[in-house]
């Protein structure tokens, strides 16, 4: 494994290319990470920290060319809930908490690492994660009313009081946060609108500066609006100037015990959300030099790399990041060809820090509310929701489940809801499996379901295929299949189980086998195998099964079962 990605075969045409994208990447997370820091209950200087060490050591490990990492909404979101219950935001119990939970997520990203986790991608369904983005997007722009209303709503109450709160009192929202607030959004909305069409003959790297740099020109007209109208609107006053000064979180034992479950969620979801970022934008192998250095994903690296980014947080004053979808497209789209593009957009912020820290200090939250919102507003998504529950109405309903939980119960307990309920369905699904009575189509070898195609069967030979692994929870239901169909009378005197499908077998799954055995043999019926994998025999030789089976047989396919079987 590779320390780096980012100097290593390094090209001078990527130079340039490199340095623009570092620049537009720059002039976006600046905002960006301002913004989300308010939302995570930090002051906005930890979005800046978080938007440092952090990128750095992403940029010296990961294995993704493009992926921009830093800090985002919902991770953000999610610090915000884990936290604010427990100390009050903003404190410096609050901000300590914050950097630990940083730390325990950077833990649990190197754990995964050395248990090589990184080779299992797909272990939470996308109904549940595409659910939990749409629900948390939503609290998200709830979350930020308060800002573009004025109204000091106190965080942590549920979706429902926030919301009657807000319309219970529309009579006290102040008509300058909200005139400033109105006045951003619509200036971001007209830019995203107009300047692609404007900038359409500017040279590439102009034209995506200037089209990225929406929420820069937010901010710089909320500041001229504070300064020259001095309107009744909260700002964020003048930022501590400098880098930050690495230090160590301390908190209690019962206080790490009690971000633990948390720092685990968010690693997870962080892991998965970056991993899915770089490899939508990771360019093809035979296309590397048109946006990017060919590079090859090794998720598992990626672990090893956020996990480093996270630690990074813990120590510089900030809290967990991840992988920003929408700061990789940009980066993408600007021409990064390496992580070299993140290192320049670290020293541009690092300049921020040293040197334009007072720039800020007129800066309305009205402002920094309305650049989250129209960050997310675009991951709030009912499509997935309809298509799962067309397809298969369970897959919809762990959607729903997951929508509503996250909505009434928050983030982390939402989707650990949502993700339980996906795994009792996947269980549920494969304790009843699909087995079919199969038989011979035409003169073939190939062997199909008797109720769905026309085949050839034998009357003293039951053949038997499970389309599933065997294993304690569909043992018995795999029993009660056989039993029930010679039940059903016939000259049954031999019954085949067909193990195409089958690629594990635990000890439950043995124990069937071993009990399914004897009672056949009560009933003077032989069981034989057929078409059992390797692995599988391999499991069974480690056991005397196959000399209990005699003179039952291990057939190597079904076809030479029942040509076998019939002719006896």
């Amino acid at each position: 494994m590779r320390l780096t990605n980012t100097l290593s075969g390094y090209q001078r045409r990527w130079l340039m290319p490199d340095m623009t994208a570092g620049l537009i990447v720059a002039a976006l997370i600046t905002p960006q990470a301002m913004a989300y820091a308010l939302l995570a209950g930090m002051p906005a200087q930890a979005g800046l920290y978080a938007a440092l060490l952090p990128v750095l050591a992403y940029a010296l490990l990961g294995s993704s060319p493009i992926l921009a990492v830093g800090p985002v909404a919902v991770i953000s979101l999610m610090t915000f809930e884990a936290l604010h219950n427990m100390a009050m935001p903003g404190s410096t119990e609050y901000l300590s908490m914050a950097s630990a939970l940083a730390l325990l997520t950077g833990l649990w990203l190197l754990l995964f690492f050395l248990i090589d986790l990184g080779r299992w991608t797909t272990f939470i369904s996308h109904s549940v994660i595409s659910a939990f983005t749409s629900a948390t997007a939503i609290l998200i722009v709830v979350s930020q009313l308060k800002y573009i209303t004025g109204i000091p709503v106190p965080g942590g109450n549920s979706l429902w009081q926030t919301a009657i709160l807000f319309i219970s009192n529309s009579e006290q929202w102040q008509p300058d946060a909200l005139s400033v607030a109105l006045a951003a959004l619509l200036l971001l909305s007209v830019w995203q609108w107009l300047l692609p069409k404007m900038t359409a003959r500017l040279p590439q790297s102009l034209s995506s500066l200037l089209n990225k740099s929406g929420p820069l020109a937010a901010v710089v007209a909320g500041i001229i609006i504070v300064q020259t109208t001095a309107p009744d609107i909260a700002t964020i006053g003048e930022l501590p100037a400098g880098l930050p000064a690495l230090t160590l979180p301390i908190l209690s034992l019962e206080q790490w015990q009690t971000l633990l479950p948390a720092a685990a969620v968010i690693a997870l979801l962080g892991y998965l959300s970056s991993l899915s970022a770089a490899a939508a934008l990771a360019p093809a192998p035979d296309t590397g030099s048109v946006t990017a250095a060919p590079q090859r994903l090794h998720s598992n690296q990626e672990l090893l790399a956020l996990g480093t980014a996270n630690l990074a947080a813990a120590f510089s004053q900030a809290f967990p990041v991840a992988g920003g979808f929408g700061r990789s497209v940009v980066n993408r789209a600007a021409g990064a060809r390496t992580q070299l593009a993140s290192i320049i957009t670290v020293v541009l912020v690092a300049l921020v820090c040293l040197f334009a820290s007072r720039l800020f200090m007129d800066l309305p939250y009205a402002v920094l509310a309305v650049i989250i919102v129209s960050a997310v507003i675009p991951l709030i998504s009912f499509r997935d929701a309809i298509q799962a529950w067309r397809f298969q109405k369970s897959d919809g309903l762990v959607w729903l489940v997951t929508f509503t939980a996250v909505l009434a119960a928050g983030a982390v307990d939402g989707i650990l809801l949502g993700m339980v309920m996906s795994l009792v369905l996947y269980l549920r699904r494969s304790s009843e499996p699909h087995i079919a009575e199969i038989g011979r189509v035409g003169n073939s070898d190939h062997f199909r379901n008797v109720k769905r195609h026309q085949v050839t069967t034998s009357e003293q030979v039951l053949m038997i295929r499970i389309d599933e692994n065997l294993y304690f929870a569909n043992g018995q239901y795999l029993e009660d299949v056989i039993r029930q169909r010679l039940q059903r009378g016939g000259h049954i005197r031999h019954v085949v189980l067909v193990g195409s499908a089958i690629n594990h077998i635990d000890f439950s799954g043995f124990e069937t086998l071993q009990h399914l055995l004897r009672e056949l043999r009560k009933q003077h019926i032989q069981l034989h195998l057929a078409e059992v994998k390797g692995p599988v025999m391999d499991q069974l030789g480690k056991t005397n099964l196959l000399e209990e089976l005699a003179p039952g047989q291990v057939f190597f396919t079904a076809s030479e079962a029942l040509r076998t079987l019939a002719d006896r």
